[in-house]
């Protein structure tokens, strides 16, 4: 039964973006895995790039599509926010390459604590005791879940820590460009 009304559609359509995140986002993770563990692919940033290339189609077919309406950024911030949002991505996929899946969704996950971390240093946040213990509760969670599945050498930590600070950095400057934070 298709919705009836604007808000039930917009949820619908709302659900459907959601659910296409993430599964290409967990996609994107198995493929690449397989891609270099399976396969012994090993150009990481080969993958960055593929990556881009597909997100500039698809970006250029949404607004194409007028789902996507165009905005300017100052060039030094718009070259601060590739540099980051690279260094993120080859970083991540770098880890991904020399650790496992497991290190990997816990590296990820270790990105919500540094921003925290940032927001309480750089914006004077203060978080609540039930905000605390939520993050918390997912870690041990993802921990418990890729116990047997968690392999890291030295430099694929390395490229986790790079990672994991990149996105998170690259995060809280972008809520506060956008204007999302005072």
């Amino acid at each position: 039964m298709a919705p009836g009304s604007k808000a039930e559609r917009k949820a619908a359509l709302d659900a459907g973006a959601w659910m296409f995140n993430v599964v290409t986002s967990v996609g994107i993770i198995m493929v690449n895995k397989a891609l270099m563990a399976t396969h012994g692919f090993s150009f990481a940033t080969t993958l960055t790039g593929l990556h881009f290339a597909m997100t500039t189609l698809m970006t250029l077919v949404m607004k194409w599509l007028g789902y996507i309406q165009p905005s300017y950024l100052p060039l030094p911030e718009l070259v601060k926010f590739a540099f980051f949002a690279n260094l993120s991505i080859v970083g991540m996929n770098v880890s991904l390459m020399w650790n496992s899946v497991g290190f990997y969704q816990i590296a990820k996950l270790c990105i919500i604590p540094v921003l925290c971390i940032l927001e309480i240093m750089f914006d004077k946040v203060r978080y609540s005791r039930d905000t605390k213990l939520s993050i918390v509760l997912v870690l041990v969670g993802v921990a418990v879940c890729t116990v047997t599945d968690v392999s890291v050498n030295s430099q694929g930590l390395l490229a986790a820590v790079i990672a994991v600070w990149s996105t998170a950095l690259q995060q809280h400057w972008s809520l506060s460009i956008c204007g999302l934070r005072s």
